[in-house]
């Protein structure tokens, strides 16, 4: 696992840090506290190690997973790595985890109940869950299939290798029924500055002007739910 500086050897990940305001990785980084001294956090499906090596920057005891890949990976210092096939759960852990953290990654997986059922074994007492939904109810997601329209990305709502499109109540039963509760949700904005890149004041008002609709009819806007869930 690599932090920001890692390089890849053959080809690079297509999943980057998304630093905009409402991204869904700026909304769990607000959901993170600022000081993590003395709580250990896990990140689960890591990619490239860009918020593992935040959370550590912010003095938390970080492990990250993610799945093994041909591509060399840079260890950073003071974070445990681990590879492993997250559709067969989580490695053995000695820990038990504060927070863990699952963005984007619930919806790459055959069977993510697995992984959610392991996740809450290694829950500390009053640990929670941070996670980044794809709403498959958004707008546009539904604009697109109404039209006959089903494209396949290599990220987004329409990423080639989403295996599950769920919207608002789907996500909570998949939780529920593996032992969480959404205790809070902040939806994501479509990223309009990433499809203006030439107009990034333009993107940023269309962006600024959205959330409002999101907060306000997150199942419609929501670009991704980023919840908190804490164990039943």
């Amino acid at each position: 696992m690599a932090g920001p500086t890692c390089e890849a050897s053959d080809t690079s990940s297509p999943y980057v840090l998304k630093p905009q305001a409402n991204s869904s990785h700026s909304l769990v980084l607000q959901l993170i506290p600022e000081n993590g001294k003395g709580l250990k956090l896990l990140d689960v499906g890591c990619a490239d190690g860009y918020l593992s090596q935040l959370f550590s920057g912010r003095g938390f005891s970080v492990t990250a997973i993610d799945a093994p890949t041909q591509r060399e990976r840079k260890r950073p210092e003071g974070i445990r790595f681990f590879e492993a096939d997250l559709d067969r759960g989580l490695p053995p852990m000695r820990d038990t985890f504060d927070f863990v953290v699952c963005a984007d990654v619930l919806e790459h997986l055959r069977r993510p109940e697995t992984l959610l059922r392991e996740i809450r074994a290694n829950l500390a007492r009053g640990g929670k869950l941070i996670a980044s939904l794809p709403n498959s109810g958004n707008i546009y997601f539904r604009l697109s299939v109404l039209m006959g329209k089903f494209p396949q990305d290599d990220r987004g709502l329409f990423d080639r290798t989403h295996l599950h499109f769920y919207m608002w109540r789907g996500w909570n039963d998949l939780l529920r029924e593996n032992g969480f509760q959404i205790t809070a949700v902040r939806p994501s904005v479509i990223p309009f500055s990433l499809a203006v890149p030439n107009q990034p004041g333009l993107g940023r008002l269309l962006e600024s002007v959205y959330v409002l609709a999101a907060r306000l009819w997150k199942t419609l806007f929501a670009y991704q739910f980023v919840v908190v869930a804490e164990t039943i």
